[in-house]
């Protein structure tokens, strides 16, 4: 009916009413944090608030997590040497491997997700293995990519997620992981990971940078929504348990897209970058941190994603619980 008969503000008066018709929630159960662990740790110059953490860092920061009904972590491993292949990446003593172990026998209840890509591993800084022309070999870089995975699982982690962004390694890694007795690990696929401005920081906090070119012939080009949409369709087709879309705040129709598109759960990535401008943008005065980190995640959950991988996430839960 038209006004005065129809007045939607009668339902936002008081935070009582505003709560009780509230459609998207947001609570630190929907969080993942990400973490960066070495064998030293140290602040990341582009991240404030954000640190490369040793082992035992690592293990103290899950407790801190934990205690904020954060479920979830994410880890990156950066090693002390790198190599052509990448092979610190399925070393059975490799710092991600190290780092599960110590984490789940101090929190078995915290759930692990272990980061699979060579990138961090590679001296040249690329997602697989190059060929004799210096490209990115695909399907040589599943085999790679597969030995990770199964050195994570054997290491005890919870949730395996691929996000190299080489065609058929989703189905290479659960094969992988079936014929290894790892059957019931899920793999939460980076499934549209575009490539984007917004990984710098992550780059200086992982040492990640490729040596030479870029990662545009292997990530999704920014400005293609149909062909994300296939990524995801692959990876779902190929046994993936979660898909995730990356990054979140430029990509929120992507996000709704693919919550469209499946009944899978749907993770989104609010990447380094996006932290980073929120952070500068604090520190200059412009914004209330609180207000509008909040802001950013509800808009992403009500994008559709159920499940949030944020640097935030440990400021995030404490102001929730307030």
């Amino acid at each position: 009916m038209p006004f005065p008969a129809t007045r939607l503000r009668r339902l936002r008066r008081t935070a009582a009413l505003r709560d009780l018709v509230r459609e998207t929630e947001l609570s630190p159960t929907r969080l993942v944090a990400p973490l960066f662990v070495a064998s030293s740790g140290g602040p990341i110059e582009l991240m404030p608030g954000v640190s490369r953490l040793s082992i035992a860092q690592a293990v103290a920061e899950a407790r801190e997590l934990a205690a904020l009904r954060i479920p979830g972590v994410i880890l990156f491993g950066i090693p002390d040497e790198k190599d052509s292949e990448g092979s610190g990446a399925w070393d059975a003593e490799g710092v991600v491997q190290l780092a599960v172990r110590a984490i789940k026998d101090a929190h078995p209840d915290l759930l692990v997700i272990t980061d699979v890509c060579l990138c961090e591993y590679t001296s040249h800084g690329h997602c697989g293995v190059l060929d004799a022309d210096g490209s990115v070999d695909n399907d040589a870089s599943l085999e790679l990519l597969a030995r990770t995975a199964v050195s994570h699982a054997r290491a005890g982690a919870d949730v395996i997620a691929p996000s190299d962004m080489m065609d058929g390694r989703v189905a290479a890694i659960r094969a992988e992981l079936d014929s290894e007795g790892f059957g019931e690990l899920p793999i939460l696929a980076y499934a549209a990971k575009f490539a984007s401005s917004f990984y710098g920081p992550f780059r200086e906090a992982a040492d990640a940078a490729p040596a030479f070119g870029d990662r545009r012939g292997y990530q999704l080009d920014g400005a293609n929504g149909r062909e994300a949409l296939r990524e995801v369709e692959l990876d779902i087709a190929e046994g993936a348990d979660i898909v995730m879309v990356k990054p979140a705040l430029a990509y929120l129709d992507v996000i709704a897209a693919v919550r469209a598109m499946t009944r899978l759960p749907v993770a989104a990535y609010n990447v380094s970058g996006e932290y980073a401008m929120v952070k500068a943008a604090v520190a200059a005065g412009a914004f209330d941190e609180r207000a509008v980190v909040l802001e950013t995640l509800t808009a992403i959950r009500r994008a559709g994603a159920d499940i949030i991988v944020t640097y935030h996430a440990k400021d995030a839960a404490r102001w929730l619980a307030r």
